[in-house]
């Protein structure tokens, strides 16, 4: 494992506050002299405490060899995540943890760091989707996570950013992994379906998260909303705490499964995930681009039944003026064998990283610097820079919007040197079907 060797020092004031994950490689200041550190793992669904002040401490005079480790530029990102309940934060750890790489990490070739060296990457805590769209439009991180559909409405003006000016400097550094929406309920509560919500205590998510998006969307399309039940707008692991003690019916989570919040409530009490099929389902599948028909598991948590869902991608976004070396590196670093073993060993979506599916449906354009890597990696194809067909826009506040689509078109900007419409990627079977699903939907 890489070691690296830090003394006291402030801490960059442009670092965040506390609810961070750094990588690991940055070791704890002390009042002590410098000693060398081991590295530790950011593991799947466990927040460490912050190690901000290691940050600092390397930016303020790390020792090497005898020689000054001001010698190789020291880079701090970013990444917005969500909250430490819920997929984006342990994910989001573990991906600052692979692409950080610091002085005296241990070389790729020796299985180590494969990141960008000097690069320091802190995984920022948040309220999820829409927060971290809007810390990117302020430039108070560098990246971050968001679902497909928010990251689009925010990059057009629409749906949930109606009446925002659209963040046309918005862009994909690919999709990541599916995120499955669940419905949470106790398996005594007599909650069976969508319908036997009404009336009931349901925390629909907190502001700023995407799970609120979501939320409002499931409940407009099966004849539900937020004056049709007792809503609630909870962090995940509150919601999941008055669920266990009887203080709420069920709770909404977007996540890829199994999320931390819902696998708490399952280890206290039975639990039921509540089916979104019917054509509920098939209609929003029709009017909203970025769903997936999808399936939880059995026992994805203890005692829970396979279960239809729907699920969306979710992207790594950043700015269209960040630098195309640094973000091109990143993405490499992101994709290369050593963090995918670190993902699938540290978090069970980690095994669902593809970077064959990366660019297929990706909702806002790539990144200069992303799209040089997947094009040189021949995995950039027609499917990544598609012209994006509006998703229906989201109810406002509970009112219904009967799954009619948006009218407003995607501007976007065509990457030079596009490949001729129709050539995809070899065996991409994802974006085949999403676009025999759009036809389908557009005859």
């Amino acid at each position: 494992m890489p070691r690296a060797a830090a003394k006291a020092c402030p801490t960059p004031p442009e670092l965040p506050a506390p609810g961070s994950q750094t990588h690991s490689d940055a070791a704890p200041a002390t009042r002590q002299p410098p000693r060398r550190l081991t590295r530790r793992h950011l593991l799947g669904g466990l927040a460490l405490t912050p190690l901000l002040a290691s940050a600092g401490g390397l930016a303020g005079g790390l020792v090497l060899g005898g020689r000054p480790a001001a010698a190789q530029e020291l880079r701090y990102f970013r990444i917005g995540t969500g909250t430490t309940a819920g997929t984006y934060f342990p994910i989001g750890g573990l991906i600052a943890n692979a692409i950080s790489n610091p002085p005296g990490s241990r070389p790729c070739d020796k299985g180590g760091s494969c990141g960008i060296p000097g690069l320091i990457v802190v995984a920022q805590a948040s309220n999820g989707s829409v927060d971290n769209i809007e810390m990117l439009r302020a430039g108070t991180v560098e990246a971050g996570f968001a679902q497909a559909d928010v990251a689009y409405w925010a990059y057009s003006g629409t749906g949930n950013f109606t009446g925002k000016a659209p963040f046309t400097e918005l862009r994909s550094l690919g999709m990541l992994y599916p995120e499955a929406i669940q419905i949470v309920v106790r398996s005594d509560g007599f909650i069976d379906r969508m319908a036997d919500l009404k009336g009931r205590s349901i925390s629909l998510g907190e502001e700023g998260s995407g799970t609120l998006v979501e939320a409002r969307l499931i409940l407009d399309a099966y004849g539900l909303s937020e004056t049709t039940i007792t809503p609630h707008y909870l962090k995940p692991g509150m919601a999941a705490d008055r669920l266990a003690k009887g203080e709420l019916d069920g709770f909404v989570m977007v996540g890829g499964y199994p999320v931390s919040a819902v696998a708490d409530v399952a280890a206290r009490v039975p639990i039921r995930l509540v089916p979104l099929d019917g054509e509920p389902a098939a209609r929003l599948l029709r009017t909203q681009r970025f769903y997936i028909e999808d399936e939880i598991p059995a026992n994805a948590y203890p005692g829970s039944a396979l279960t239809p869902t729907l699920s969306l991608g979710a992207e790594l976004l950043t700015r269209a003026d960040r630098d195309p070396d640094l973000i091109y590196g990143i993405v490499r670093a992101l994709w290369h064998e050593n963090t995918r073993r670190l993902l699938a060993d540290g978090h069970p979506q980690g095994r669902n990283f593809d970077p064959s599916r990366a660019v297929a449906n990706v909702s806002v354009p790539l990144h200069p610097g992303a799209e040089r890597f997947y094009r040189e990696a021949g995995l950039l194809g027609n499917a990544a820079n598609e012209e994006n067909r509006a998703p229906a826009s989201t109810p406002e506040n509970g009112a219904g919007t009967g799954g009619k689509p948006a009218e407003d078109k995607l501007p976007r900007e065509k990457p030079a040197g596009e490949k001729p419409a129709g050539e995809k990627p070899a065996g991409d079977k994802a974006a085949k079907d999403r676009a025999a699903k759009d036809r389908a939907a557009a005859e």
